[in-house]
């Protein structure tokens, strides 16, 4: 993780470098963000228990974008991400009165860096596409529990996602590194970017149950994947 770390910062420090002299702008970006935690965790029997966790939310942000050759370039930039997901009431048994929720929210940081071609279609006007790493500082990755009967409502936080086995998994990675595709549209200072960013590290610490000490014979196996729509425009253009 630290080698793909560091390789990732020198590839954004390179990018700089080499795009500094040439004609670029600073801009604002704003839109909507669908970070998703997805578990893929096989049994030793090769059934998987699929479960994925998607979250809405907002992202905002600050880019630079440079031109290195004619229709050719980079966009790099540092993101904010909230988002969260409410589950809808469930009663806890057959008998029971007692109904249970789920809050799943998510706060993080991303630094990523873009190479990118754009299509002039007419003047000042562009069609682009877009690939590149990012890499993601989860701030914040947790479970909230609301548990309601006929004496009130309680609150339970928990960190991490638990399995279809009730199984709870608490241990995750601050770090996570994706790869995005997109495409998107520039009017003059003016544009709209969308794409989806997958996820290439494992998001959890451990590899199987027996080393959180509980006996499920069952692999952890995942990824921290996100679609991403945005628009913005450059208040600085050299």
């Amino acid at each position: 993780m630290k080698k793909i770390t560091t390789l990732l910062f020198s590839i954004l420090l390179t990018t700089t470098l080499f795009a500094q002299n040439e004609m670029g702008g600073l801009g604002i970006q704003v839109g909507f963000a669908s970070p998703t935690l997805r578990l893929n965790s096989p049994t030793a029997a090769s059934s998987t228990a699929l479960e994925a966790t998607p979250m809405n939310g907002v992202k905002i942000g600050l880019n630079y974008d440079a031109t290195i050759v004619k229709g050719f370039g980079t966009t790099i930039g540092l993101n904010y991400t909230y988002a969260m997901y409410q589950s809808k009431w469930t009663s806890t048994g057959s008998y029971s009165t007692e109904q249970v929720s789920y809050r799943d929210s998510y706060q993080g940081i991303e630094l990523f860096t873009d190479w990118q071609y754009k299509f002039e279609i007419a003047g000042e006007t562009y069609l682009m596409l877009y690939t590149g790493p990012t890499i993601q500082v989860h701030l914040s990755l947790k479970e909230q529990e609301y548990v309601r009967d006929s004496e009130g409502t309680t609150k339970k936080t928990r960190y991490g996602y638990e399995y279809r086995d009730n199984q709870a998994f608490e241990d995750y990675k601050r770090l996570n590194v994706t790869w995005g595709v997109g495409a998107g549209f520039q009017y003059k200072q003016f544009f709209l970017r969308g794409g989806y960013d997958f996820g290439l590290i494992n998001p959890f610490k451990y590899d199987t149950y027996a080393k959180l000490g509980v006996d499920v014979d069952r692999w952890t196996r995942g990824r921290f994947d996100q679609w991403q729509i945005k628009i913005g425009l450059y208040f600085w253009r050299q």
